[in-house]
């Protein structure tokens, strides 16, 4: 048996291997995940995905987890990070739509188009979509709203930035920005302090004109 200390070089790695799944994915759609092909991706032996997954329905199962924690997980975080007012909560989960360490909108594309074909992964979506609805919801609660204005406030956030992800929307930074302001005032009821929106574009990078 080959040392340990070569088996990158014959075998790859669990996360190579989840890295080139995820890359067919998006590029191809679920159908396109399958082990010769990503073992031709990574120049390595289809024998040696078997070191790391029990066979392409434990990959799949392994992107799904990456999925779920990567934009539920982070999406939930941020609905739950310090804020002082609730248009600057807002604005901290607004750091998903624009932060794509955070919320990865073309993962989420993938995954949901991935669940036309399966039940399974509908069911997985619509379990995530409660979960970062009802995080948002509590967000509202948080910041004194009852439970149903927070709820139907929540969905209102969340099934725009759905829809935006849905249709492929593309808008540049500047013009994303400038509408940002506006999406708070209608989401909150309250425009956002400008020192609230400069935090927020600094840690964007991002300069208005």
């Amino acid at each position: 048996m080959e040392q340990a200390s070569n088996d990158s070089g014959w075998r790859g790695s669990y996360e190579g291997w989840l890295d080139a799944a995820y890359a067919s994915l998006l590029e191809s759609g679920v159908d396109s995940v399958k082990i010769m092909p990503l073992a031709k991706r990574l120049n390595l032996s289809r024998t040696s995905f078997y070191w790391f997954f029990k066979d392409r329905d434990e990959l799949l199962s392994a992107l799904i987890a990456r999925w779920r924690s990567k934009n539920t997980g982070n999406l939930v975080a941020q609905s739950q990070a310090y804020a002082e007012s609730l248009a600057e909560a807002m604005l901290n989960v607004f750091d998903c739509w624009l932060n794509a360490d955070l919320f990865d909108s073309q993962f989420e594309f993938a995954v949901r188009s991935w669940a036309l074909q399966s039940s399974d992964i509908l069911a997985e979506v619509r379990d995530a979509d409660q979960a970062r609805i009802d995080a948002i919801s509590r967000m509202f609660t948080r910041f004194g709203f009852d439970e149903e204005t927070a709820d139907v406030r929540a969905r209102a956030v969340y099934l725009v930035q759905i829809g935006y992800i849905s249709m492929q929307s593309r808008e540049d930074i500047a013009l994303r920005m400038k509408r940002i302001p506006e999406y708070i005032a209608i989401y909150t009821g309250k425009a956002p302090e400008q020192r609230e929106l400069d935090r927020f574009y600094a840690r964007h990078g991002f300069s208005p004109a």
